[in-house]
């Protein structure tokens, strides 16, 4: 039987022409043709989702990135703000919308640790997402207070190791980066040290300060400014040997070489977002992070301006989920 959009070809001036449209319209997609969705795309605007309230670092990099990624686009970028559970709400939601280009998702490093803490999420970590760029890194920074008797990174291995169990290092919460890290160099120093959680804040901070905890661990977003104001004094970071962003400070990879994290911010769209429209999507936000005005804001704020392919992006997530399954293997973490 020929093809209903053949049959129709003598029809289509006819009353009978709409009909027949719609036939063609089915069996095109019956038999597997692809709708023509990045044609003229994008020609309205754009939603970047973000799964944090506005005004912390996350919300900062997507209204940083949003405005110039809209002007290369020649659309739109609006900022969605969708906190809680993590950031999975936005995620959830990032992964569940249109493939169409019109639903993007800001992604933060806590996606591959919720990914490897949580038993089960409402989504695939890795493929229901299609990957565009990553958009910043960032190490984390391992900090004590001004006047903490802890003088480096190797004091304070050596302090753990003669007094197991009496120093303690905080972090924003069980599973999070900051927690599965802090027990990775654990492990690797063969030391032990008490882990005490917080729900993100300040209260970390006031902690580290009144003596009750000896050493924080956060990003270095949320730690850059007060290294600047100097209200906390860095120890380490754990950026690639050789590569920490603040002068004078080792790398916890000097000490402890298998021990490097870069947290990240990134831009995904849904899976199965056609590939013309990932592509372009990457080559507007190569332009856009090449903008020295935008490096040097994202530089201020503790990063590292990386864009990537999305082939390195979605390794990058492979690679941290595995990393920190391994970590809660070795310290019998357990998945919630």
């Amino acid at each position: 039987m020929r093809h209903p959009s053949r049959l129709c070809g003598g029809l289509r001036a006819t009353l009978f022409g709409a009909a027949c449209l719609i036939v063609s319209t089915l069996a095109n997609a019956q038999s597997g043709a692809a709708p023509a969705t990045s044609q003229g795309y994008p020609n309205r605007p754009i939603r970047l989702l973000l799964g944090f309230a506005p005004g912390g670092g996350s919300d900062i990099v997507a209204r940083l990135v949003a405005r110039p990624l809209g002007e290369r686009l020649g659309q739109n970028v609006i900022v969605e703000n969708k906190p809680g559970a993590g950031g999975n709400i936005a995620a959830e939601q990032a992964a569940k919308a249109t493939p169409d280009g019109y639903t993007l998702v800001l992604l933060p490093s806590g996606h591959a640790s919720n990914a490897a803490m949580k038993k089960s999420l409402p989504f695939r970590p890795v493929d229901d997402y299609a990957w565009i760029s990553t958009v910043t890194t960032y190490p984390l920074a391992l900090v004590v207070a001004p006047d903490s008797p802890i003088q480096s990174f190797g004091d304070f291995i050596a302090r753990a190791r003669a007094a197991p169990n009496t120093l303690t290092y905080s972090s924003v919460g069980v599973g999070t980066a900051m927690h599965l890290v802090g027990e990775w160099i654990l492990s690797e120093a063969n030391i032990t040290a008490v882990h005490v959680p917080f729900k993100g804040g300040t209260a970390p901070l006031g902690e580290l300060l009144a003596g009750r905890v000896n050493v924080m661990i956060d990003t270095m977003t949320s730690t850059a400014t007060l290294l600047k104001e100097q209200r906390v004094r860095a120890l380490a970071v754990t950026a690639p040997k050789g590569g920490s962003p603040i002068a004078g400070v080792p790398t916890v990879a000097d000490t402890l070489p298998n021990v490097v994290f870069e947290s990240w911010l990134g831009i995904a769209a849904p899976a199965g977002t056609p590939p013309e429209i990932v592509a372009k999507l990457n080559d507007a936000l190569r332009a856009v992070l090449a903008q020295p005005e935008i490096r040097q804001r994202l530089t201020d704020w503790g990063g590292s301006p990386q864009a990537s392919t999305p082939a390195e992006f979605r390794g990058r997530v492979e690679r941290d989920i595995a990393s920190l399954q391994g970590v809660m293997r070795e310290r019998k973490i357990e998945q919630e």
